[in-house]
């Protein structure tokens, strides 16, 4: 292992110990390292990061050669946001899908298993559960990664979540603090705003992160929205009233009495780097009480590192940051680093027997299946799935593949596809008739499989179902979202998220094999 290189003073090692940035290959750059050596004392790992698991765990080792207490940590939530399985979506159901079950039993037992895979890589921060209350259905942001919309349920099962983590050796980072789920806005792209009073904040959003800190969650991130019932002016990632006043407090003074790692959303996020830059975001973040400056989604250079070293640096120099709260930063972050060397790492994964079933088990639990009017006859030969797309969302990034045609086609060989999106019918003279008229035309007469992504979210998603339905009663429809509109179709099957088990589980109700419930 390197030992740390000399001639660096503990203000910048401390400036280099807080930050958590990205970087671009599948082997560690030289420049990340060498700022290993001088202080820096994590890094984020992507899905552009990973090949494979084998890949993974040597790149991990590389990294950790140089340091062996390097935080590595990574954004895998299953469901939707997966980074370990980015190419072929993930063995295991999202939050929703788990919470739609509520078996805390199964919640526990398939973050174990999630633990031990990342365990086995090397990685040993994992930036998840949500613990968000999705008490707004049109939430663009977080929808099927929220367990639910029960502030009760949601608690219990993001405590289950750390347990079962937390037992494979893989700290938990429970985020969006203090709970995204009522928003309207994604804060990749702007400012959210949550207007509730203190009082509906106690009881709803609040609930799961109490839980998280009582279950012992070693992290908990911040999250880039303005809320004004704590801080009229900053969002909570940039606030010392939600950060220090409230996260931080002790119990007896109404605060969560959380005394571990809190790190931030990432910094470039339009939320933060519109509003106050990435620098200025960083110094007022750490000087909050953030303890970890989350940076790499989109900036994954040497020179981001260095600006926002040098910027809190800088920061602690000019007097607008106390040293004393950069060299607590530091130390909490080096403190996990330490529990994670400990607790964690591929010994660690050795000592828990594989469940390499448990995502399609608690996917096949997960589903709802709603019969039509008349009788359900499963097709014999190969259907034809007609896939309505929105836009993903930046945290769950569009090259993760979803649905349930290449599942489909594995069980009903000849089986086709097309997606369609908003911006077909907007570039179609008919719009939504021209559309159903491509998909009849491509179906011949196969059975169509319409799937569907928060249909109540989307006007013309949901207007080229009702006029499919209309022309072919026989569908079948797939909600792989959030399944709040009303079931249609021959047969309905809500999966509660689209990972790739989600697609699998539906595909055997499809043709007739396991029964979801």
């Amino acid at each position: 292992m390197t030992t740390l290189a000399r001639g660096l003073d503990t203000l910048t090692r401390d400036a280099l110990a807080v930050l958590q940035p990205g970087f671009t290959g599948t082997t560690a750059p030289d420049w990340v390292l060498r700022r290993l050596g001088e202080g820096l004392g994590s890094v984020g790992i992507f899905g552009r990061n990973i090949n494979s698991s084998e890949q993974l765990a040597a790149l991990t080792a590389q990294l950790r050669a140089e340091r062996e207490d390097l935080l590595v940590a990574i954004d895998e939530e299953g469901g939707d946001v997966t980074r370990l399985e980015v190419r072929t979506g993930s063995s295991f159901p999202g939050n929703l899908a788990l919470g739609a079950v509520d078996d805390t039993a199964l919640t526990q037992a398939v973050a174990r298993e999630m633990g031990r895979r990342l365990a086995a890589c090397g990685v040993n921060l994992d930036w998840a559960p949500s613990a968000d209350v999705n008490s707004n259905p049109d939430n663009p942001v977080i929808g099927v990664r929220a367990f639910g919309a029960d502030p009760q349920l949601v608690a219990r099962h993001t405590a289950a979540y750390i347990r079962g983590l937390q037992g494979a050796g893989v700290a938990a980072c429970t985020k969006h603090f203090p709970g995204h789920g009522d928003t309207a806005v994604d804060s990749h792209h702007a400012m959210p705003r949550i207007d509730a009073d203190l009082d509906t904040l106690t009881a709803r959003e609040l609930i799961p992160f109490r839980a998280a800190v009582a279950a012992g969650t070693k992290a908990v991130m911040s999250a880039h929205i303005l809320v004004p019932a704590l801080d009229p002016g900053l969002p909570a990632t940039l606030s010392p009233a939600a950060l220090h006043g409230l996260l931080r407090a002790p119990v007896s003074e109404g605060g969560l009495g959380f005394e571990g790692l809190i790190v931030t959303d990432g910094m470039e996020m339009q939320a933060i780097s519109a509003a106050y830059g990435i620098e200025r975001g960083s110094v007022l973040a750490i000087a909050a009480g953030a303890d970890a400056i989350c940076v790499g989604g989109g900036l994954s250079d040497e020179d981001t590192v260095v600006r926002l070293r040098d910027a809190l640096v800088a920061a602690v120099r000019a007097g607008e940051l106390p040293e004393a709260r950069l060299a607590d930063a530091a130390a909490r972050v080096r403190a996990l680093g330490d529990w994670a060397r400990q607790a964690g790492g591929p010994g660690a994964a050795e000592g828990i027997a594989p469940a390499p079933d448990a995502g399609l088990r608690a996917a096949r639990r997960a589903l709802r299946v709603t019969p039509g009017d008349q009788p359900y006859e499963p097709p014999t030969g190969p259907a034809f799935v007609a896939a309505f797309t929105p836009m993903a969302n930046i945290a769950v990034g569009d090259e993760t593949p979803w649905g349930v045609a290449a599942e489909l086609a594995r069980l009903l060989p000849g089986t086709g596809t097309a997606t369609y999106g908003q911006r077909d019918i907007e570039g179609m003279a008919d719009g939504v008739p021209a559309l159903i008229a491509n998909v009849l035309g491509k179906a011949a007469d196969r059975r169509i499989v319409a799937v569907v992504r928060d249909v109540h979210r989307h006007p013309w998603m949901a207007d080229a179902l009702d006029t499919l339905l209309a022309a072919r009663p026989d569908t079948v429809v797939v909600e792989m979202g959030v399944p709040q509109a009303p079931p249609t179709g021959a047969l309905h099957i809500a999966t509660h998220g689209a990972a790739r088990v989600c697609g699998l589980a539906a595909a055997e109700v499809i043709t007739g094999g396991v029964a979801g419930g």
